[in-house]
């Protein structure tokens, strides 16, 4: 027996269920999206008035889905890290800012900072929020931190326009007492004791007309320091301050320089730093005209390196990387420059009616290096190098006195100038405020720094 199964016909009643769903569902669309020449109001006032008549019930479990509007986006934040070469407008528009907003925030920038002063490294935070006027992000203002302490924040006005301002965060002084013994070398010991780079360089070229610091430091030489510090208000250093105070005990003897501020004959400060004499640090003559180098052949008879038989040396050499600067052992005029012989390129300093300085085998000259150019003390005029007669990197450099070559090494230099009169009264009462506060602060701790106290 074959049972023959056919598909069930839909009913009537369900027919008429589905055709009214779908007229509710056509009549939505239309109250939604009037057709056009309809106004809205009339449609609504329609649809408000319900009957028996034109709306249909939907079943209890029909699954209806309504469609809402997605939500605006969030405000958002760009943040651009500045590279080398970068411009401010470089840095907007990497963000995704207009040129024409970028020029506004910039334009009211300019009466507190300097866009071309921002440095490689630092942050740039450009902040957007959704308008509804354009469905999207608009710029609203960017902020950075120029230093450590101070923050420039740019926001668009009601007006539309950008207004600038600077936030400055408090800081507090102290005046640090750090010092140790010297090992290796003074950079070494400095650095270890808690010094930025830029400290310990000044306080390198504070003793370097004392201090041959290739030869003379020995294990168990000692420094000490007084400098000024700021800092946060959660103690983190926000920048270091002037250096005070230093000394330097090589070979059981020591240096002890004070910082003094004067003021010249045309008004203008000048800062030095003199011995409790009131001599000043600064000699006519550098000991060591190039950083870092290395004593690889002093003054007198030696083999020759290339020529094979014995000469005599009238000079020292310094052994250093090629492209190490080299600098003006003391200001004056350029004698003669350019090549000269075996000595390679070479440049010749006249000081004064007594000593001369010359420096040879350079890689190069300083740009606007020519004969009868003034330079000062530790000006650059020249790089390290390996040109004319020469087996490696290094500098010739040479000390000559009324014409005639001498050893630079035992070269007796007199003291710097001295302050006289009111200058030097004043000194002392600085030396003896920086010796009070010396005795008072121990190594290794801070104190207060008096900020306000007079020097001259």
């Amino acid at each position: 027996m074959f049972v023959i199964l056919r598909r069930p016909k839909v009913s009537f009643v369900l027919k008429g269920v589905a055709l009214s769903a779908a007229i509710v569902a056509i009549g939505i669309g239309i109250s939604a999206y009037p057709p056009a020449g309809y106004a809205k109001d009339s449609v609504e006032t329609a649809t408000n008035q319900p009957s028996d008549d034109n709306v249909t019930a939907l079943p209890a479990n029909a699954n209806v889905q309504i469609a809402l509007a997605p939500p605006p986006p969030k405000n958002l934040e760009r943040m651009v890290t500045v590279r080398s070469g970068d411009t401010f407008m470089k840095l907007m528009t990497g963000a995704a800012v207009s040129r024409t907003d970028a020029h506004g925030a910039i334009r009211a920038m300019r009466g507190i900072y300097n866009p071309r002063d921002i440095l490689p490294g630092q942050t740039l935070t450009a902040r957007f929020e959704y308008h509804k006027a354009i469905q999207g992000q608009r710029f609203v203002g960017l902020s950075f931190m120029p230093t450590i302490d101070q923050t420039i924040q740019v926001n668009r006005t009601e007006a539309g326009t950008f207004e600038a301002n600077l936030i400055e965060r408090e800081l507090e002084h102290r005046v640090a007492h750090l010092g140790g013994s010297i090992d290796a070398s003074l950079y070494t010991a400095a650095k270890r004791a808690g010094l930025p780079s830029n400290v310990v360089i000044d306080i390198i070229r504070l003793f370097s007309w004392d201090v041959d610091f290739q030869r003379d430091i020995r294990p168990g030489d000692s420094f000490n320091v007084l400098v000024e510090r700021s800092h946060l208000n959660n103690g983190e250093i926000a920048r270091w301050g002037e250096l005070l105070y230093a000394d330097m005990t090589v070979s059981g003897k020591t240096q002890r320089y004070f910082r003094y501020e004067s003021k010249g004959r045309k008004g203008r400060t000048r800062i030095g730093y003199y011995n409790a004499k009131g001599y000043s640090a600064r000699k006519p003559l550098l000991k060591t005209p190039v950083d870092g180098a290395r004593l690889s052949s002093g003054f007198g008879r030696r083999r020759h390196p290339i020529l094979g038989y014995n000469k005599m040396h009238r000079g020292v050499d310094f052994a250093a990387p090629s492209g190490t600067p080299v600098y003006a052992a003391g200001k004056g005029t350029i004698s003669s420059i350019g090549r000269n012989g075996g000595y390679g390129r070479y440049i010749r300093i006249r000081h004064n009616g007594r000593y001369s300085t010359a420096y040879g085998h350079l890689r190069r000259y300083a740009r606007g290096m020519k004969r009868g150019k003034r330079v000062r003390q530790g000006q650059i005029i020249g790089y390290v190098g390996s040109s004319g007669r020469s087996t490696g990197s290094h500098l010739h450099y040479e000390v000559l006195a009324k014409g005639r070559q001498v050893n630079p090494l035992r070269l007796r230099l007199p003291s710097g100038t001295r302050l006289k009169g009111k200058n030097l009264a004043a000194f002392r009462a600085v030396r003896t405020y920086l010796d009070r506060r010396l005795a008072a602060v121990s190594e290794g701790t801070e104190v207060a720094s008096d900020k306000n106290r007079s020097t001259n």
